[in-house]
């Protein structure tokens, strides 16, 4: 049972952003920072990717893990209106794999960085994240997926034990 009424799901809902994102922004900063230029959100191109190389002929998608459906820790099925969010959350994951299908048929590299990279106990360092990036935007490689590292039990027990 959700613990808020329909006109305050409602309103949390619409607050909901789709571009420039915490996650986005920190990837952008850092890459700008590292001498990179951008395109934003560029609606030429399939899935109008959150970064565009065209340099490098890449792209750059940020993908939250609740919205795209990632298989972590942060991303959860909802327990109300079930039916809804199992078509709307395959419906974003078939129009994913479609624009990343229409991109690399035409030679564009696509790079996605999930949110669980930068966000919660799995995130991985932003200098990582960014040497990644930075790698990838160099490399032939065609594609390549950056997800947050799960810890393995005996870390996660120092970690808490730690405070951390």
């Amino acid at each position: 049972m959700d613990v808020l009424t329909a006109e305050q799901r409602r309103f949390n809902m619409s607050r909901i952003r789709g571009r420039d994102t915490v996650p986005e922004l920190l990837i952008r900063r850092a890459l700008h920072a590292k001498g990179f230029r951008y395109r934003l959100h560029d609606r030429r191109l399939p899935g109008r990717p959150d970064l565009v190389f065209p340099k490098y002929r890449a792209v750059i998608f940020i993908h939250g893990c609740f919205w795209h459906g990632h298989d972590c820790h942060l991303f959860k099925w909802p327990s109300t209106r079930k039916e809804f969010w199992q078509e709307k959350i395959e419906r974003n994951r078939a129009r994913d794999d479609s624009a990343i299908r229409k991109l690399q048929e035409n030679a564009w590299r696509v790079l996605i960085v999930w949110e669980c990279a930068l966000k919660g106990p799995h995130r991985t360092a932003l200098p990582s994240i960014t040497y990644q990036c930075v790698s990838f935007l160099q490399s032939r490689l065609s594609a390549l997926s950056i997800p947050g590292t799960p810890l393995n039990h005996e870390s996660a027990a120092i970690s808490r034990a730690q405070g951390g």
